[in-house]
């Protein structure tokens, strides 16, 4: 059998190592140290954010960032609903209820027009929402300045979900800075990696001194362990802060041949009837850290999305359906929802193809040639 291709696989850099080596050397083998001041620095130069917190992971950030805004049982927080499922549970975690705003068709993000009819619904029913979390999916960055302008008419903080988006910008300004808050994840398959971890960035001193506090278990300042307040175990490690050093020494490289590889799918398979590519919207530059398609059976014959996936996976090839929205999802059942049926044909049609920074021109090849040959066929139209 051919070799695996992964989806998105960690890639190292070669200066992770010097960084993990002297955290051992000197050992500073805790939940703080000076890698971690040290990363957060290089998140601040690199994003422009005055401040940042590193943490144990996106969701954590997340998670900090609903509690520092004061958000309980019975709250409302708006969520875009075409996103990972972390991008939600911390909403769930407060007690709080998730509203779930569906997508534009431009960038697959958060509709701005859904956006604010649902904050007038809530005003009208007596229930301002406390909180909007957009998402930049894919790396793909959402309409941040018409989000930014309806949050701000109705005295609405934002918290921007930028985990898959580091290094995307809108008009030359970050994804994660638009908002009051914005998180960043380092999970093992994101652009950049700290094996696990996330952080919290901010223009705020005060916000970013609370999460450091709230993710230190919250102890206060006396030469015992005293306890005022509930905290959490959400500091990142000095090890995990050494490995995100030495990628961020890297970050422009990745971010550039993730786009490769985009522009290498995009030359080699616009050419197949049924086949479309998200492009990047005027002002916009994503990192695009997962490449994705659209299949429209109508258009190929037959073939689905599923059709190719599952040939992918036939030969060693990972790759994964688009994300199934939340207000699709068992556990939101219940939740309210504003839709347009965006992001439930995204999901149905939609495939991320491998785009990992380390793929090979022979694993690109394998991938295209697998979509192709699939292509080239007819598979009846059940419909």
């Amino acid at each position: 059998m051919n070799p695996k291709i992964w989806l998105s696989s960690p890639h190292m850099g070669g200066g992770e190592f010097e960084f993990v080596k002297e955290a051992f050397d000197t050992n500073w083998i805790a939940p703080l140290g000076p890698h971690v001041n040290g990363f957060e620095q290089d998140l601040q130069s690199f994003t422009g954010a005055k401040h940042a917190a590193a943490l144990s992971s996106g969701t954590a950030a997340l998670h900090l960032a609903l509690i520092m805004l004061g958000i309980g049982p019975g709250d409302d927080v708006i969520c875009q609903s075409f996103t990972f499922s972390a991008s939600a549970n911390p909403i769930a975690y407060q007690g709080a209820n998730p509203v779930f705003i569906d997508s534009e068709p431009e960038t697959w993000n958060m509709s701005p027009e859904l956006l604010e009819q649902a904050i007038q619904d809530g005003i009208a029913n007596g229930k301002k929402a406390k909180a909007i979390i957009p998402v930049h999916l894919y790396g793909m960055p959402a309409k941040m300045e018409q989000i930014s302008a309806i949050a701000a008419k109705y005295g609405i903080p934002v918290i921007e979900d930028a985990a898959e988006a580091l290094g995307s910008t809108i008009n030359g300004k970050p994804a994660g800075t638009f908002g009051l808050m914005g998180i960043l994840s380092f999970n093992g398959n994101k652009i950049i990696t700290t094996s696990g971890g996330g952080a919290l960035i901010s223009d705020s001193a005060d916000l970013i001194d609370k999460a450091r506090f709230l993710a230190t278990q919250a102890r206060d300042a006396a030469p015992h362990y005293q306890h005022s307040q509930i905290g959490y175990n959400y500091r990142m490690s000095n090890v995990c802060a050494g490995i995100g050093r030495g990628q961020m020494q890297v970050l422009g490289e990745r971010i550039a041949q993730r786009r490769k590889v985009y522009d290498y799918y995009v030359e080699n398979l616009s050419d197949i009837s049924g086949i479309r590519f998200l492009p990047e919207p005027a002002g916009a530059f994503s990192n695009r850290w997962l490449t994705t398609i659209i299949v429209d059976p109508a258009k190929t014959r037959g073939i689905t999305r599923e059709d190719i996936r599952l040939s992918l996976v036939s030969e060693n090839i990972e790759s994964r359906p688009l994300w199934k929205p939340m207000h699709l999802q068992p556990v939101f059942s219940g939740a309210l929802s504003y839709v347009n049926g965006v992001s439930e044909d995204l999901f149905n049609n939609g495939l991320c193809l491998p785009s990992g920074s380390n793929l090979s021109s022979a694993d690109l090849e394998r991938v295209v040639k697998n979509v192709k040959s699939l292509c080239a066929k007819t598979i009846p139209n059940e419909a």
